[in-house]
């Protein structure tokens, strides 16, 4: 640590963006409770557990919906991808657990 003293304004955007860190934890948690249900949909009704049109839809109107935020599109493609990989393992280890 250095002993040079940060101010007070950077401290407060600081503590903001550390609680919108843990909002985007909450709202994760909250995304990957619902797509549980829907694994566990998928599984009693012996459905695959990557269904890839409805990857590239949710892809593409991600895409869209962070050119409309002035965010980078590949950046938010991405972490969707990686997120959408996880559910997939946790479908199809819900599938393997019955």
């Amino acid at each position: 640590m250095s002993d040079v003293k940060v101010p007070a304004e950077l401290l407060a955007v600081r503590k903001k963006i550390d609680e919108t860190d843990e909002r985007l934890l909450d709202l994760l948690e909250e995304r990957f409770e619902l797509t549980h249900w829907v694994g566990v949909l998928k599984a009693n009704q012996n459905l695959t557990a990557f269904d890839e049109t409805r990857a590239a839809e949710k892809l593409a109107r991600l895409a869209e919906l962070s050119e409309q935020r002035n965010l980078n599109p590949e950046l938010v493609k991405e972490l969707f991808q990686r997120i959408m990989h996880q559910v997939v393992k946790n479908h199809e280890s819900l599938k393997s657990a019955e």
